[in-house]
Protein backbone atom coordinates (compact mmCIF):
# COMPACT_ATOMS: atom_id res chain seq x y z
CA UNK A 1 0.00 0.00 0.00
CA UNK A 2 1.24 3.09 -0.69
CA UNK A 3 1.82 5.79 1.84
CA UNK A 4 -1.31 8.07 1.43
CA UNK A 5 -3.36 4.78 2.17
CA UNK A 6 -1.34 4.01 4.91
CA UNK A 7 -1.92 7.57 6.58
CA UNK A 8 -5.67 6.68 6.02
CA UNK A 9 -5.81 3.43 7.23
CA UNK A 10 -4.15 4.59 10.98
CA UNK A 11 -4.84 7.97 11.40
CA UNK A 12 -1.47 9.07 10.82
CA UNK A 13 -0.32 12.03 8.34
CA UNK A 14 2.20 11.27 5.46
CA UNK A 15 4.71 13.21 7.39
CA UNK A 16 4.80 11.17 10.64
CA UNK A 17 5.02 7.94 8.48
CA UNK A 18 7.95 9.60 7.06
CA UNK A 19 9.48 10.28 10.44
CA UNK A 20 8.70 6.65 11.95
CA UNK A 21 10.59 5.34 8.56
CA UNK A 22 13.18 7.50 9.16
CA UNK A 23 13.43 6.82 12.76
CA UNK A 24 13.48 2.99 11.44
CA UNK A 25 10.51 2.08 13.11
CA UNK A 26 8.69 1.05 9.78
CA UNK A 27 9.90 -0.07 6.89
CA UNK A 28 9.08 0.30 2.80
CA UNK A 29 10.06 -1.13 -0.10
CA UNK A 30 10.89 1.53 -3.03
CA UNK A 31 8.27 0.94 -6.18
CA UNK A 32 9.90 1.41 -10.27
CA UNK A 33 8.51 4.71 -9.78
CA UNK A 34 9.68 5.54 -6.09
CA UNK A 35 6.45 5.58 -4.65
CA UNK A 36 6.73 3.61 -1.10
CA UNK A 37 4.96 0.85 -0.79
CA UNK A 38 4.12 -0.89 2.54
CA UNK A 39 3.02 -3.95 3.36
CA UNK A 40 -0.10 -4.41 5.49
CA UNK A 41 1.42 -5.78 8.28
CA UNK A 42 2.66 -1.80 8.56
CA UNK A 43 -1.29 -1.10 9.51
CA UNK A 44 -0.92 -2.62 12.88
CA UNK A 45 2.72 -1.30 13.58
CA UNK A 46 1.49 2.45 13.08
CA UNK A 47 -1.64 1.98 15.20
CA UNK A 48 0.86 0.65 17.80
CA UNK A 49 3.65 3.17 17.49
CA UNK A 50 0.76 6.07 17.57
CA UNK A 51 -0.84 3.92 20.33
CA UNK A 52 2.78 4.50 22.69
CA UNK A 53 3.16 7.78 21.48
CA UNK A 54 -0.06 8.65 22.57
CA UNK A 55 0.65 7.50 25.95
CA UNK A 56 3.40 9.43 26.37
CA UNK A 57 6.43 7.17 25.19
CA UNK A 58 8.94 8.61 22.38
CA UNK A 59 10.12 7.04 19.16
CA UNK A 60 13.44 6.85 21.08
CA UNK A 61 11.22 5.17 24.13
CA UNK A 62 9.93 2.62 21.24
CA UNK A 63 12.64 1.79 19.06
CA UNK A 64 14.03 -1.02 21.80
CA UNK A 65 10.09 -2.64 21.24
CA UNK A 66 10.28 -3.34 17.74
CA UNK A 67 9.58 -7.08 17.97
CA UNK A 68 6.61 -6.48 20.12
CA UNK A 69 5.20 -3.64 17.24
CA UNK A 70 3.37 -6.26 15.01
CA UNK A 71 1.09 -7.80 16.81
CA UNK A 72 -1.53 -6.14 19.88
CA UNK A 73 0.79 -4.36 22.35
CA UNK A 74 -2.10 -2.96 24.12
CA UNK A 75 -4.06 -6.28 25.09
CA UNK A 76 -1.35 -7.99 26.96
CA UNK A 77 0.33 -7.85 30.27
CA UNK A 78 3.83 -5.24 29.39
CA UNK A 79 6.78 -7.02 29.89
CA UNK A 80 9.42 -5.64 32.37
CA UNK A 81 11.49 -4.21 29.80
CA UNK A 82 8.29 -2.19 28.62
CA UNK A 83 7.69 -1.10 32.40
CA UNK A 84 11.27 -0.71 32.67
CA UNK A 85 10.79 2.56 29.18
CA UNK A 86 7.70 3.69 30.58
CA UNK A 87 8.72 4.21 34.44
CA UNK A 88 11.97 6.38 32.73
CA UNK A 89 9.41 8.38 30.60
CA UNK A 90 7.37 9.14 33.85
CA UNK A 91 10.37 10.24 35.40
CA UNK A 92 11.30 12.77 32.65
CA UNK A 93 7.57 14.07 32.65
CA UNK A 94 7.52 14.76 36.16
CA UNK A 95 10.65 16.43 36.21
CA UNK A 96 9.87 18.60 33.27
CA UNK A 97 5.99 19.25 35.22
CA UNK A 98 8.27 20.32 38.33
CA UNK A 99 10.51 22.64 36.46
CA UNK A 100 7.05 24.00 35.10
CA UNK A 101 5.36 24.13 38.04
CA UNK A 102 8.19 26.51 39.15
CA UNK A 103 8.40 28.70 36.09
CA UNK A 104 5.13 29.27 37.15
CA UNK A 105 4.94 29.94 40.08
CA UNK A 106 8.09 32.53 39.73
CA UNK A 107 6.10 34.25 37.08
CA UNK A 108 2.97 34.45 39.51
CA UNK A 109 4.59 35.97 42.09
CA UNK A 110 6.31 38.68 39.62
CA UNK A 111 3.35 39.45 38.65
CA UNK A 112 1.78 40.21 42.09
CA UNK A 113 4.59 41.81 43.18
CA UNK A 114 3.95 43.99 40.52
CA UNK A 115 0.44 44.45 41.20
CA UNK A 116 1.07 45.32 44.43
CA UNK A 117 4.46 47.51 43.86
CA UNK A 118 2.57 49.00 40.77
CA UNK A 119 6.36 48.79 39.35
CA UNK A 120 6.09 47.23 35.64
CA UNK A 121 10.40 46.50 36.02
CA UNK A 122 9.30 43.74 38.82
CA UNK A 123 8.16 41.68 36.42
CA UNK A 124 10.72 41.65 34.80
CA UNK A 125 13.49 41.84 37.94
CA UNK A 126 11.45 39.46 39.42
CA UNK A 127 10.99 37.02 36.17
CA UNK A 128 14.97 37.30 35.24
CA UNK A 129 16.08 36.44 38.79
CA UNK A 130 13.82 33.29 38.93
CA UNK A 131 15.19 32.18 35.54
CA UNK A 132 18.70 32.53 35.99
CA UNK A 133 18.08 30.76 39.18
CA UNK A 134 15.93 28.05 37.35
CA UNK A 135 18.61 27.71 34.14
CA UNK A 136 20.66 25.11 35.31
CA UNK A 137 17.82 23.22 37.21
CA UNK A 138 15.75 22.89 33.47
CA UNK A 139 18.84 21.90 31.66
CA UNK A 140 19.81 18.55 30.43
Amino acid sequence: MRIGELARATGATVRALRHYEQAGLIGSEREPNGYRDYGGSAVVRVRNIRALVGAGLTLDDIRPLLGCLDGDVLAGRPSERVLAIARERLAVLERRIAAQTEARDRLAAALAAAGSAGAAGAVAAGALAGHAAAGSATEG
